[in-house]
């Protein structure tokens, strides 16, 4: 029932066209219906009186109704068509919309091809059953009113012996439907499973080819094409075993007709023609009876369809705008973590234990630690993809959970550990958050970040198309794209997750001169494993299975003699040493052209 509720709500803003295509279809019912009549007459009156004239009247008729029953069910065909579009096409949008502002935490346990079946397969099955279905089941109900009244009128006990078998016939469908819909939830799951499983595939292409695993992944995908099959099987059976019993039913109700009709004939209670006629009227309400189970079938996978959407329509994002929130002024970038505790979901590890940190605007913080430590989870608190479990998280005084989330993200600009770009041009993917800005700031940009040079030796430079999630491009040029489209935004907060693990250290050493002045007035958060970043931020925070272990400059932690000098023994020393090369290189460099000119 709420399933129907829901239906007839994606049909109300378009109730003009709903009405005039019942018109169309009331008027095609009637047409339906004069024939019989007219068979009748010929039968009784022209044929029984041999009258040639009235035959031929019958014939005009017959041909005029054919001429409206051309032209009417195009209109009706029309209109429910196009009401069935805007359907789909309204169900697309509010999904795709309502996905968008889902949190990280649905993200992190949805599957991609499940949301792709969902926005596609299930929409078009709700799209067939309001094109189709709805009003043809109209049409059913509009014949089988007129037609029983009709029979009842002629003659009543043959009316109750002629409709006898349908009773049957109806309660086998009936029964059907009250089943069908769970055989088509389970159809639309698999075929989930099945997008789950190709998307899947897709995206990770080269690991699948770099550790030979394509015989694994044919087999999982073999799995998964299996169970659809067999649960379309299992639907097509269900239906099978109905549709003989309907066929048997619409039989024998024409047999009867005959036996007890034949009967009135010879008692002349009743004409052939009207006997005809009786009979022409069952069958044109026994066919759409029996096409009640394809119209079952459909409103089993727009059911299925419906509750698959609006699981997702239902979900209440947990991040949101407030009520009377605050529209954010400029920020200067005061950052507070004031006991903060996370977890991801109920049952897991906290990924963060009582972080207490005080970030005053311009600070470059430093956060560096194992894996898993808490790094990420904790520059995901501050654009407030999560929440804190406990504790607050403040930008300037402000709780992040009293703001708008616009106001927020505008002014913080993230260059994730995985570059993500779009299919699109290299512009569009640098001015992907400031969509207005000209090619001359797009290149300014490009330039602070070392990506103007590779920029310019791309086939058509700031015009050409950098493919599926940029995969035409090496993974430096992914990432150096990616601090370009931060560094556009021009924000007061910036939040690098780990931004030069793609590119070599040549490169890594351009970028970070660039990023030196361009973090410059603005407040930094850095995830790093590169020396170069930790050794120059104003404050390092040294993380361990979420906890703050350590805080301080680069020497004044490597004098404590804790976690962090572990680490930088392990993994910076050397890095230091090439730096170190690298200066001297940098400083002879600069020498030989004074050298050379001394020489001459």
């Amino acid at each position: 029932m709420k399933n129907i509720t829901r239906l007839f709500g994606l049909l109300r803003p378009y109730w003009k066209q709903v009405v005039l295509a019942l018109v169309f279809l009331a008027l095609q019912v009637y047409l339906l219906l004069i024939i019989p009549d007219v068979i009748a007459g010929v039968i009784d009156n022209g044929l029984t009186g041999n009258n040639s004239a009235f035959i031929i009247q019958s014939a005009l008729v017959i041909l005029g109704v054919g001429f409206l029953r051309a032209l009417v069910p195009y209109g009706q065909r029309y209109l429910s068509e196009w009401i069935a579009a805007k359907i789909g096409f309204d169900l697309r949008n509010r999904l795709f919309n309502h996905i968008q502002y889902l949190p990280f935490e649905y993200h992190d346990q949805a599957q991609a091809g499940q949301l792709i079946s969902r926005c596609i397969e299930d929409v078009r099955s709700i799209e067939r059953f309001t094109g189709f279905g709805v009003f043809d089941l109209a049409r059913i109900a509009l014949l089988a009113v007129f037609i029983i009244s009709r029979l009842l009128v002629e003659s009543a006990s043959l009316a109750w012996i002629a409709l006898l078998p349908l009773i049957p016939m109806l309660w086998i469908t009936l029964d059907f439907g009250r089943q069908v819909g769970g055989y088509f939830l389970a159809v639309d799951n698999a075929l989930g499973e099945v997008s789950s499983r190709l998307q899947e595939n897709v995206s990770g292409a080269q690991v699948v080819r770099a550790f030979a695993r394509e015989p694994y992944e044919i087999e999982r995908f073999r799995q998964a094409n299996s169970k659809l099959y067999q649960a379309r099987v299992h639907v097509m059976t269900e239906f099978g075993k109905m549709m003989p019993s309907t066929a048997f039913l619409v039989t024998a109700g024409t047999l009867l007709i005959l036996w007890f009709g034949g009967q009135l004939v010879l008692r002349g209670e009743l004409t052939i023609g009207k006997l005809v006629a009786f009979n022409s009227y069952v069958l044109l309400l026994s066919s759409p009876v029996q096409q009640l189970a394809w119209l079952v079938n459909l409103a089993g996978e727009a059911a299925a369809g419906l509750q698959r959407t609006f699981e997702i329509l239902d979900l209440v994002p947990a991040i949101r705008t407030p009520q009377q929130a605050v529209s954010l002024p400029v920020l200067k970038g005061d950052v507070d973590f004031e006991a903060v505790s996370f977890r991801y979901s109920v049952g897991r590890a906290s990924a963060l234990e009582n972080i207490n940190l005080q970030v005053k605007p311009n600070q470059v913080v430093a956060l560096i630690g194992a894996t898993g430590s808490g790094k990420t989870s904790l520059v995901n608190l501050i654009p407030r993809f999560y929440d804190p479990t406990h504790g607050v998280v403040r930008v300037d005084g402000f709780d992040l959970r009293s703001v708008e989330l616009v106001s927020l993200r505008r002014q913080i600009g993230i260059v994730l550990q995985t570059s993500l770009l779009f299919s699109a041009t290299v512009r569009e993917n640098i001015s992907y958050g400031n969509p207005s800005a000209s090619l001359d700031e797009v290149m300014a940009a490009a330039k602070a970040s070392q990506a103007h040079e590779f920029i310019l030796d791309l086939p058509a430079g700031y015009d050409t198309l950098v493919g599926e999630r940029g995969m035409t491009l090496s993974g430096g040029q992914r990432q150096r794209i990616a601090i370009a489209r931060a560094l556009l935004l021009n924000p007061r907060i910036l939040i690098l997750d780990d931004s030069t693990s793609s590119v070599d250290m040549q490169t890594e050493r351009g970028i970070q001169k660039a990023l030196e002045v361009l973090m410059k007035d603005r407040t930094t958060f850095v995830i790093a494993h590169r020396l170069s970043t930790v050794r120059r931020a104003d404050l390092i925070l040294v993380l361990d299975q979420g906890r703050v272990v350590e805080r301080g400059t680069h020497h004044e932690l490597l004098q404590s003699r804790g976690l962090y000098r572990e680490i930088y023994e392990l993994q910076l020393r050397d890095q230091e040493k090439f730096h170190e090369e690298m200066e001297t290189l940098d400083t002879a460099s600069e020498l030989m052209p004074n050298r050379s000119h001394s020489m001459e």
